[in-house]
């Protein structure tokens, strides 16, 4: 995995990659008409629990389905979701 790492970091396709902490460590924040509700972990009734992800820059979509098939050959197997980031557009003026 180091070496996948090492080599799409090189490449320039993979930008960033994390794993996630137990769920028992963390906290769900809800917003609900107009009140917040906060859930501390375990979350031991998720049947999907992200635990970990990595950011690529690839052309198209076809292109990061490539770069996901790649990851996952070399992990030996799982599930991956591919997400678009949202990129804000430039201002004119270039602030904010």
């Amino acid at each position: 995995m180091g070496k996948l790492i090492e080599e799409a970091m090189t490449a320039g396709w993979l930008l960033s990659t994390e794993g996630c902490l137990p769920s028992s460590l963390g906290a769900r924040v809800r917003l609900s008409e107009g009140k917040f509700a906060v859930t501390d972990g375990p979350f031991a009734e998720t049947k999907e629990l992200v635990g970990g992800f990595a950011i690529i820059q690839a052309a198209s979509k076809e292109e990061a389905i490539q770069h996901t098939k790649y990851f996952l050959q070399v992990a030996g197997g799982g599930e991956t979701e591919i997400r678009q980031l949202y990129e804000a557009p430039a201002s004119a003026s270039g602030s904010r």
